[in-house]
């Protein structure tokens, strides 16, 4: 079989734990001291085109410790669904992560952010904790399989070649690795 490359993106507010999350998806690994990356900062989002360009799926990250990142989830959400969308015109399959589970102080409740995944239509959401290594690969897999079924629909590729439910991951309460929040929709 052709060997395919997808591109994610990841986008949301400066210190929501975007690039620990890669760090932690790839390597396994997850560093204390944050160094500011490029992606996150204000006076960069003039390039936002650029970086969505060609998008297959999209990671939309908040901090649950910070009203204000869910409130930027939002318009992340909204100015990619302007910039970007898939070739038959549909938007892309974007996940909305609540990260930081693992903090005691929260800003935002679970029925906020199930509302907000209905609204703008979110191919689902889920908490995380990059620190703890929690929901990460339970979340990539869930929009890897939303993904790679959305490209075979596209491309009108043939049943085997999609990613069947019954065998892929479905993120719910009872698929948590984590029993410190138990919240989890899609």
């Amino acid at each position: 079989m052709a060997e395919l490359l997808f591109k994610v993106i990841i986008i949301g507010d400066p210190t929501v734990g975007k690039t620990s999350f890669v760090q932690r998806y790839v390597n396994d690994s997850y560093r204390r001291d944050y160094k500011m990356t490029i992606g996150g900062q204000e006076r960069f989002t003039s390039m936002t085109r650029v970086y969505y360009k060609d998008a297959h799926a999209c990671i939309v990250m908040f901090d649950l410790s910070q009203r204000a990142t869910f409130q930027s989830a939002v318009k992340w959400k909204k100015d990619l669904d302007t910039k970007c969308s898939l070739l038959d015109g549909s938007p892309v399959p974007c996940l909305l992560i609540a990260n930081k589970c693992d903090l005691s102080h929260r800003e935002v409740e679970q029925e906020e952010v199930e509302e907000v995944c209905r609204e703008h239509e979110f191919v689902g959401w889920t908490e995380t904790s990059v620190k703890e290594g929690l929901m990460i690969d339970e979340c990539m897999r869930f929009l890897i399989e939303e993904m790679v079924n959305k490209h075979a629909e596209i491309d009108g590729l043939s049943e085997s070649f999609t990613a069947r439910r019954g065998d892929g991951i479905r993120l719910n309460p009872d698929s948590q690795k984590s029993t410190a929040s138990g919240r989890c929709s899609c």
